[in-house]
């Protein structure tokens, strides 16, 4: 299956601002690239690409005054399968996780591990670790939180999530990543495309999306408490901590959004090519 995704954003500024985008293609995806993969900057300005800690694509540059647009507009390749289910995928003690997985068992910017531990154990510590636990705690944020673009707020965090019962994607992803990693399951946040691929258009403008890996089994696993079943098309941008780790833009001075377009949709190949 090819996938045709992109943006088009744009900042307002009054004066040069330094700019970290998280904008491009994870690496591990660049070998399903069917077109090439470029940031476009209007006006043009030197930009230079760095690999950060958690291996995500960052771009810098400075925003003229006046502001900048930046686009992309490329086709990957996707299996075309909707998330991998593994229910015999094994919890394991912590005390055998690699040490490369144990920072995802910690508490982070908006994961408030010791505020939710509690609350976890008395809704989730019945049910046998796991496949099982994960589900468990999937399907009960996705009940807890209503979701819908008003209710957006870049301070929320997953406490405050719990406590509002409102939010958006990130919101969900940010709760449940806090509630498995109280259970001993390290738990880490992905951004990128999620197009309404093969399934009813879901109302409202199409966005970037956020959701979850759980590490079972020796491996990692995709979650989706918005949504809560298997998803077509994902397409990964950044995953970290939280989101202070796979922030799409982050300026370092007054910026206005004056502009926001995500596309992810599915292609035939004859279109591709063009």
């Amino acid at each position: 299956m090819l996938i045709r995704c992109g943006y088009t954003i744009r900042f307002a500024a009054t004066a040069p601002t330094p700019l970290m985008a998280m904008l491009s293609l994870h690496p591990s995806r660049n070998r399903d690239l069917q077109t090439p993969h470029r940031l476009m900057t209007t006006p043009d300005v030197p930009i230079y690409d760095y690999v950060d800690a958690f291996g995500n694509t960052c771009t810098r540059m400075i925003i003229p005054e006046g502001g900048i647009t930046l686009s992309c507009d490329f086709v990957v390749e996707d299996s075309g399968l909707p998330d991998r289910q593994s229910p015999d995928a094994i919890q394991h003690p912590v005390a055998d996780l690699p040490d490369d997985i144990l920072v995802y068992l910690l508490g982070s910017r908006y994961c408030e591990t010791d505020r939710l531990s509690d609350t976890a154990w008395n809704l989730f510590g019945h049910i046998a670790p796991g496949w099982d636990r994960v589900e468990a705690i999937v399907a009960w944020v996705h009940h807890r939180i209503k979701f819908g673009y008003p209710n957006a707020r870049a301070t929320r965090t997953a406490w405050d999530a719990h406590q509002e019962q409102v939010g958006v994607c990130r919101d969900f992803a940010h709760l449940a990543v806090t509630l498995c990693r109280c259970m001993n399951i390290p738990a880490r946040y992905c951004t990128g495309y999620l197009g309404d691929i093969r399934i009813e258009p879901i109302p409202g403008p199409m966005d970037f999306s956020a959701w979850f890996d759980v590490y079972l089994g020796g491996e990692w696993h995709s979650f989706d408490a918005r949504h809560n079943y298997p998803r077509i098309g994902r397409v990964l941008m950044a995953r970290g901590r939280d989101a202070t780790d796979t922030a799409l833009t982050t300026a370092f001075g007054p910026t206005t959004l004056t502009r926001f377009d995500v596309h992810a949709d599915e292609v035939a190949s004859e279109v591709a090519e063009r």
